[in-house]
């Protein structure tokens, strides 16, 4: 069975196999290693088949970066906190979403690294950057104002800063071997809120 059925029978369209597996040579050969006849041979698709789909380099970039954008706000997703959840509840909501993404979502992560680094090239991709990036930014914020802070914005940019810096040393630094468990994760973060918010 091709890639490409495959795919349809699991319910992704050709536009998704096509930014996945872009996604998925980001990761693995970075940037340089993103074409078109490399996406439709690893997709297992016919020849053409992605230029179909996004005509020029910049295009698969926006798919793919689209694409990556809702992959991985379904691994980051926090659990759903009661409106008064304490400061314990948000850690633990918190540490569960790194440490899922820090071991099933690896590619994810480095992928994103690729984008990133190209988005500050290119402003079209600058601009979906950052609009995605909101989209993790604003539940964040609301999170720590019902945790009681009194400048959740600036706090919540502490708490994205730490995670990020976090990811990129388990994923493409110094610590990609070393991944910390839940409970040291739930620990460290418990101590950046507690930090934060002057508890």
């Amino acid at each position: 069975m091709t890639a490409d059925r495959s795919a349809r029978t699991s319910g992704v369209s050709r536009a998704e196999l096509i930014a996945d597996t872009a996604i998925a040579l980001l990761a693995g050969r970075g940037m340089r290693g993103l074409t078109h006849r490399a996406v439709d041979e690893a997709a297992g698709l016919p020849p053409g088949s992605t230029s179909n789909h996004a005509r020029t380099r910049a295009a698969l970039l926006e798919l793919a970066l689209r694409r990556h954008a809702a992959r991985e706000a379904r691994a980051l997703t926090l659990e759903e906190l009661p409106p008064a959840a304490g400061l314990e509840a948000l850690a633990d909501a918190l540490a569960r979403a790194l440490h899922r993404t820090l071991t099933d979502h690896r590619e994810l992560l480095v992928a994103r690294y690729e984008l990133a680094l190209e988005a500050t090239r290119r402003p079209e991709l600058r601009k979906i950057y950052d609009e995605e990036g909101r989209a993790f930014r604003e539940p964040l914020i609301a999170l720590m104002a019902a945790a009681g802070s009194a400048t959740p914005e600036r706090h919540a940019l502490s708490v994205l800063a730490w995670g990020e810096g976090l990811m990129f040393s388990c994923a493409a630094g110094a610590y990609h071997a070393e991944v910390p468990g839940r409970e040291e994760l739930r620990e460290r973060i418990g101590e950046l809120l507690r930090g934060v918010l002057g508890r």
